[in-house]
């Protein structure tokens, strides 16, 4: 489904900003102002008080410069601005006003790693929070209303954020994310085409109809090779047909580790099964076809033995405590009701499932966040990005089930690559060449450095 290990999803969007050009370019200079051109620290810090909603909570040092994190008070509904509001967090890392800037968002709580975007163009950094996601939520009866958790809502916060920095970051812009993080920066562009200068995209999935599938279940009949494809499905399966004996070792755990799941997946049976299905698309996800020799023989392995592999490689439990409001529930409601989800067929395990619409996002989600799916916002988004996006370039994974359904840019100076080999932390660094030096010299000419 399109909500795949979100633990291991989460961690992509909030982490691989950090690697998405193998650390290539220059480090940010040390040397003059502390603020750069245009004030210093104190200058910026007044400046940024006096936009109307913005909050400068506090001043710290990152490589010789001012890093301010900020909450933005922003409209619950963009459609009715003078209503209720929330706070949005944000950090500026500013080292000059004539640099760019990249407009960085992980698509989930607040990231606080610096982006190799950033380190490649010397840039300043804004990092946003997500609407929803952890403190970036309105507060009472607004924060269990999630028909604003929409992607036209995150889209004008970005907008408001952008249009309200821009007053002090003079120099180009450019939004960048990975995995979900990837998505929202395209869906910003999509709105509001007008703020940002270029948008660098990292393995961001497009579901533009979610009732086609054949891109994910052409990848898993393609990825690797056939007898890694075999053992990998023959694992899956076993894990289904030894449920009875396997069962009780993941009710263990859980009880060991505390996991509930009568909130969301309802009971340990389902839950394990949930997990087993997922076992696949995290292996590629996060693993690579050097793994493959350790997948071990599903006949012969033991109970044990097929169970601790398992464990570590793509097993995740969805759990309570990690899928509310809270925590990854956010995502999940997104998913159900806007970005769509991988309904994989699964023939290899028909006759031994228990639960066959399981695999759907509505699965794990508490009552009060389920939702209902549309498909318009993100059909209309794949088809500006097609015929109407300017200065977009996306990378993604040759072996990662997030990639198997992509963006297509358009021609106006728009570019997609795919790493070859590659998993769900695909990065331009890994890129062969002549692919490499073009991908970075397109992200200099769009920032307008040499």
């Amino acid at each position: 489904m399109r909500n795949k290990g979100i633990s291991a999803l989460a961690c992509a969007g909030l982490l691989v900003g950090a690697a998405v050009l193998g650390g290539a370019g220059p480090a940010a200079a040390r040397t003059g102002a502390a603020a750069g051109t245009g004030g210093s620290a104190a200058d910026i810090r007044e400046r940024l008080e006096k936009i109307p909603g913005m909050t400068v909570v506090s001043v710290a040092e990152r490589e010789g410069f001012p890093l301010y994190t900020l909450t933005y008070a922003q409209p619950v509904d963009h459609r009715k601005p003078g209503g209720a509001t929330f706070t949005q967090r944000a950090t500026l890392w500013h080292k000059d006003t004539g640099k760019p800037t990249v407009l960085y968002t992980g698509g989930y709580t607040l990231a606080s790693n610096t982006t190799a975007l950033t380190k490649l163009i010397d840039a300043n950094q804004v990092s946003v929070e997500h609407r929803y996601f952890d403190k970036s939520r309105p507060s009472g009866a607004a924060g269990e209303d999630w028909s604003k958790m929409t992607v036209q809502q995150e889209a004008a916060d970005e907008h408001r954020l952008t249009q309200a920095l821009r007053g002090i970051e003079k120099g180009k812009w450019l939004g960048t994310g990975a995995s979900k993080g990837g998505m929202t920066a395209t869906y910003h562009e999509r709105f509001y085409p007008g703020d940002l200068d270029a948008v660098v995209a990292f393995v961001a999935p497009n579901d533009a109809n979610n009732r086609d599938d054949s891109g994910y279940e052409r990848f898993f009949k393609t990825v690797g090779t056939k007898e890694c494809r075999a053992a990998l499905n023959a694992v899956q399966r076993e894990m289904l047909v030894r449920r009875s004996a396997l069962l009780p070792k993941f009710e263990a755990d859980a009880k060991a580790n505390g996991d509930t799941f009568e909130e969301t997946l309802g009971t340990t049976d389902r839950a394990y099964e949930f997990a087993v299905l997922d076992q696949v698309w995290n292996f590629w996800q996060s693993g690579t076809a050097a793994d493959c020799p350790t997948v071990p023989d599903a006949k012969k392995a033991t109970d044990d033995e097929l169970y601790d592999w398992s464990k570590k490689h793509g097993f995740s439990v969805y759990q309570d405590e990690t899928l509310g409001t809270n925590g990854t529930g956010p995502y999940y409601r997104q998913a159900a009701t806007q970005l769509g989800w991988a309904d994989l067929k699964f023939k290899h395990l028909k006759d031994v499932r228990h639960h066959p619409d399981i695999y759907q996002p509505n699965s794990v989600l508490p009552a009060a966040m389920r939702g209902t799916y549309e498909n318009k916002t993100i059909a209309d988004v794949d088809r500006w990005v097609k015929t109407k996006g300017k200065r977009m370039m996306f990378v993604y994974g040759e072996n990662d089930p997030w990639s198997a359904e992509k963006f297509t840019p358009s021609h106006r100076d728009s570019h997609r690559y795919v790493v070859p080999g590659a998993n769900h932390g695909a990065s331009i660094a890994k890129l062969p060449e002549p692919q490499q030096t073009e991908a970075v010299a397109t992200i200099k000419r769009w920032a307008g450095v040499k």
